[in-house]
């Protein structure tokens, strides 16, 4: 078994099969389909090169077809991280159309829907529709021109914008529905660095017909910038070969911990849902597993962190 490089000195070849691309997702094709065309361009050019193909790509969070905006694509072995973006809040810009006049007191009515609010998935959602609970972090008017608003919304993942747009609306007394939607942010990443779908077409094409790696470096980043926002724990490169083969993460394998409160015991909460979960690495940085922290890294013995992805 042999560990990955640290991930600022991988080669293309390596990069491309456990990296990510913050994609800039383009009015009309749906996420699937920009996943497949971006998954094809890459296995197309690893080819020419001689390497082996990626297989597969996957994508962060669900935008319809018309929405646009930030959409991270997990290259190869990078799909197994897609758990993490669970984790994360999503942020948007949407343009909320009201049926009528625009009350005075719109700030306010926002206001109400910060918190946890009710919401059962729309007929044509993929996933069962069953009441659930998503948290709005945020949300504000920046424009207000005719019956127009144009809002900013920080919200949990999973929340459905044009149902709480319609909800917006029976709350204002005109009724609305959302407009325009474009994503801005899906934790960690945001549209300060969004990659264009040409313009990574035109990277790949660069290295393999000018030899410069350049821009595709500066497009796709290293997987690891998926786990930027987890509790971090550096674990011994024997501790790494024995998680690479099923093991979990013992005591006298821990190195040091980031982000995790010194003598936390994972266990101690009320359920497998308040058990942090944890990216683990090599001392290189070099991401090895997903897992969720059971026991004390400070001990002298026992299970510290329990699989949930090998990423070796």
């Amino acid at each position: 078994m042999t560990l990955r490089d640290p991930p600022d000195d991988r080669s293309i070849a390596s990069l491309l099969s456990f990296g990510v691309v913050n994609l800039d997702k383009p009015s009309g094709p749906s996420s699937h389909q920009v996943s497949a065309w971006i998954r094809d361009a890459v296995d197309d050019r690893l080819a020419e090169a001689g390497h082996d193909p990626i297989g597969r790509a996957a994508h962060a969070g669900t935008l319809d077809p018309k929405v646009t905006g930030c959409l991270p694509v997990m290259l190869g072995d990078a799909t197994r991280l897609a758990q993490v973006f669970l984790e994360g809040a999503k942020e948007y810009i949407a343009v909320l159309e009201c049926h009528g006049p625009v009350p005075t007191d719109v700030e306010s009515t926002l206001a109400e829907f910060e918190g946890p609010i009710y919401q059962k998935p729309p007929r044509k959602s993929a996933v069962s529709r069953r009441l659930r609970v998503r948290e709005i972090y945020d949300i504000d008017a920046l424009e207000i021109e005719d019956r127009r608003v144009l809002l900013r919304i920080r919200c949990e993942s999973g929340t459905y914008v044009r149902k709480l747009c319609h909800d917006l609306g029976l709350a204002l007394g005109t009724g609305a529905h959302m407009g325009d939607l474009r994503r801005t942010a899906t934790d960690p990443f945001d549209d300060r660095d969004l990659v264009n779908a040409t313009d990574l077409i035109d990277a790949l094409a660069f290295w393999i017909e000018d030899d410069d790696t350049d821009p595709l470096r500066s497009m796709v980043d290293p997987a690891e910038r998926i786990l930027s926002d987890l509790p971090a724990v550096t674990i011994a490169e024997n501790a790494a070969a024995e998680v690479a083969n099923g093991a979990p993460v013992y005591a006298p394998g821990v190195l040091d911990v980031d982000g995790v409160d010194s003598g936390r015991d994972g266990a101690d909460g009320d359920g497998p849902a308040d058990t942090p979960l944890v990216a683990c690495y090599t001392p290189n940085g070099s991401a090895v597993c997903l897992g969720k922290l059971v026991g004390d890294p400070d001990a002298d013995s026992g299970t510290v962190v329990d699989l949930e992805r090998v990423l070796v």
